[in-house]
């Protein structure tokens, strides 16, 4: 008996409602690595042509607060506008709330704040194990500290981040956008 709804729009695909696999976040987050080089870069030029600050070491504190900022807005303006940053969208990873809608501010705020707990947890520890073991060398881990958001994503049920469980949002799969057709141009 044929049903009298489409499928895709009462039962959405499976492959679009999971959370995207862990290499393709994993590449996501290192596209992304090389964009934020370029937010920073541009950010602390311009603070440091604002306060006229001659090293890295002048005004630490005010620099990591104002990099914190320019890193926020260029998150949660990305991810305001259609749910993606461009390797999100190259990836095809969208962000949506629990219901698979665009998330409020609110939650893009919560989600940027609660992105940054776990890495910043495992540079203390890493921290920790270099001032315990005397070993400055032990530092050069600081790497790592970023992925300490995945391990999480294996205990979570729908393997969804820690962040993203507590913020009420999730990442999903986007389906891939068909190539639109290119009209010839009007002859004269």
């Amino acid at each position: 008996m044929p049903s009298s709804f489409p499928s895709s729009a009462v039962f959405p695909s499976p492959s679009q409602d999971a959370a995207p696999p862990r290499l393709r976040r994993f590449a996501c987050m290192m596209y992304e690595a090389v964009l934020l080089f370029g937010v920073v870069f541009l950010a602390g030029y311009l603070f440091d042509t604002l306060t006229q600050s001659r090293s890295g070491l002048m005004y630490r504190h005010g620099r990591q607060a104002w990099l914190f900022f320019a890193l926020g807005v260029y998150f949660i303006s990305c991810w305001r506008r259609n749910g993606q940053t461009l390797p999100m969208k190259t990836w095809n990873i969208r962000l949506v709330d629990r219901a698979g809608r665009a998330p409020s501010m609110a939650r893009l705020v919560l989600r940027y704040l609660l992105a940054w707990i776990l890495p910043l947890a495992a540079a203390g520890l890493i921290l920790g194990a270099t001032i315990w073991s005397g070993w400055p060398t032990m530092q050069l881990l600081i790497v790592a500290a970023p992925f300490a958001i995945f391990p999480g994503s294996w205990l979570d049920r729908d393997g969804q981040f820690l962040h993203d469980r507590l913020a009420g949002t999730k990442l999903v799969n986007v389906a891939r956008e068909t190539t639109k057709s290119i009209k010839p141009a009007a002859s004269m």
